[in-house]
């Protein structure tokens, strides 16, 4: 079969995303996952099939269309937020009252989720039932049952055809929740008027968007720009998965429990079993790993949740209890049999560490040595983020850690063995973080909805004004790290405050204000979207503002 790679100006990275392919498909054992051989045929059905880089190939199958009645990602949201609706009522009441006194107003929010509409949407769909990313849709129910909790009116939205419907009168929400593809469909179905109401717009943005990567002129100029970013937002409207910078706004999601929040905690509810339970849902996932499996093999048993198509052997080590694709109830129910949940490596940064450790197990997941980025791995490149990801679950590792969390060296059977053996010592509760509860969430929620206004020029920080230190860091360190390093946290909201002596330099850069010692300048910042925590360079010293952690 002889294919070309289309010119659509509606696809305009498509030749360069095969070129990439050409290059580096044996890079990940997914691309072969998909069928990827390194021939253009195979590489455009992926980039069309799987991602969305390049047209459908004419006369090959189109995925049918779903419709939100008995699509699986709708199905999923309803029934998580039904499952834990008694949970999210609780944890309602008990929220403390405002302590200006004062009653937020009930908004008109609207929720499109992008990444279900178009074609983007039938893929996404399709993989749903096999195995595919299940974090997003955890963040949506989540979000929407928090919305409603908190009286606000919403908006569903699935397609581009409600879409444009819910513009009939250009726009007539208070707030919008979507997703880099809705931010497209969006412009596309408001027109001139998008710019103007981009103010109201919040994305939820899994892996986070860096100050660098979010002004479009100053990404092209110095090698930032990537198929994401550049919308020239407050970074601040982007709402990421996790705390991965203060720069951009942390939702979250809650952790399921296995007993309601009012409960005491009953040692016979969460009886265990000498198993764990593997985390990867896809074969792929699970290749060259086997020597690191078989060495826990040999204190626990191991049980996999893997999508497996009828006809196709299985590839997995023979020790290993399959239970094919579960439900999340089901899952749910192993999980509370289980001592440890395994992570592979792969995917990362996902719920799934949060609501295992949340339901009594332990979570073993593999070190990185060097750390992942978009300089040396697949899945990061393109990314807007410069991270340097030390383990599959660096959230985990860091914030939550020992005896919940523990983090070996994937390779170094002894590090592996005496690492299980710790595990199978020790004793621990169902632990969730405060920030993934549903109280948590609901705190967080509320304030961010009455007092984050990026409409006009209003730069509110949180009340109580915070105190603020600010730290000067070594060459090379991000302000999280700076900050971090003192037990505080960077806040962007307070780089204005020690912006401003005429006597320094004003240049636009996003490691400004920073000390050189090479040329003994110190440079401010003169672009306020460019303040970032995240930034960092061998050759500055970040001027840090610090504060005290908040609950």
């Amino acid at each position: 079969e002889k294919c070309e790679v289309p010119t659509d100006p509606a696809y305009p990275v498509c030749a360069e995303k095969v070129e990439f392919l050409r290059a580096r498909w044996q890079s990940d054992p997914c691309y072969a996952f998909y069928r990827v051989d390194g021939s253009t045929c195979s590489i455009l059905v992926y980039l069309s099939q799987v991602e969305d880089f390049c047209p459908t190939q004419p006369g090959r199958n189109h995925t049918a269309v779903i419709s939100s009645s008995s699509s699986p990602a709708v199905k999923f949201i309803r029934s998580r937020v039904e499952r834990m609706s008694e949970s999210w009522i609780w944890a309602g009441r008990g929220m403390k009252p405002n302590r200006n006194k004062t009653v937020s107003p009930q908004m008109k929010v609207l929720l499109h989720l992008g990444a279900l509409a178009g074609d983007v949407g039938q893929r996404f769909e399709a993989m749903v039932d096999r195995g595919g990313p299940l974090g997003e849709l955890v963040q949506w129910a989540d979000l929407s049952a928090c919305l409603t909790i908190l009286g606000h009116n919403l908006t569903f939205s699935t397609s581009k055809r409600q879409l444009h419907r819910s513009h009939s009168r250009p726009l007539t929400f208070d707030l919008i929740y979507t997703d880099y593809h809705g931010l497209a469909h969006l412009r596309r179905a408001m027109g001139l008027a998008f710019q103007h109401y981009q103010c109201r717009f919040r994305i939820l943005d899994s892996f986070g968007t860096e100050p660098a990567f979010n002004l479009a002129s100053y990404a092209h100029l110095h090698g930032y720009k990537t198929l994401w970013g550049s919308w020239g937002l407050q970074p601040l409207q982007y709402m990421t998965m996790f705390p991965h910078t203060p720069d951009n706004s942390f939702l979250g999601f809650v952790g399921e429990d296995a007993v309601k929040t009012s409960d005491e905690f009953k040692p016979e509810i969460y009886k265990k079993d000498n198993i764990a339970v593997v985390y990867g849902k896809q074969e792929y996932m699970w290749q060259g790993k086997s020597d690191y499996l078989e060495v826990i093999s040999q204190e626990l048993e191991i049980h996999g949740t893997v999508y497996q198509p009828s006809g196709r052997a299985s590839s997995l080590p023979g020790f290993v209890k399959n239970h094919g694709l579960l439900s999340q109830e089901n899952f749910l129910q192993l999980l509370r049999r289980a001592k440890v949940f395994v992570g592979l490596g792969f995917p990362y940064e996902g719920p799934a560490p949060v609501e295992a450790v949340a339901l009594g197990c332990m979570f073993l997941q593999p070190r990185f040595d060097p750390p992942h980025s978009s300089h040396n791995d697949v899945f990061y490149k393109g990314k807007p983020t410069t991270r340097q990801i030390t383990s599959q679950h660096p959230y985990s590792e860091r914030f939550v850690g020992k005896p919940f969390v523990w983090t070996v060296d994937m390779n170094n059977r002894t590090d592996i063995r005496e690492a299980v053996e710790s595990i199978l010592k020790t004793k621990v509760k169902p632990f969730t973080p405060p920030e993934f509860t549903c109280l948590g969430m609901l705190e967080r929620m509320r304030r961010y909805v009455t007092h984050q206004n990026f409409c006009g020029n209003s730069t509110a920080v949180w009340e109580p004004e915070p105190v603020l230190r600010v730290l000067l860091g070594p060459l090379g360190q991000s302000c999280v790290d700076v900050c971090q390093r003192s037990a505080l946290t960077c806040d962007p909201a307070l780089f204005h405050r020690f912006n401003t002596p005429d006597t320094m330099v004003q240049e636009v850069n996003h490691l400004f204000p920073s000390y050189s010692p090479w040329g003994r300048l110190c440079g401010l910042q003169q672009e306020p979207l460019l303040f970032s925590c995240a930034g960092s360079d061998s050759s500055h010293r970040r001027l840090c503002p610090c504060r005290s952690h908040r609950e």
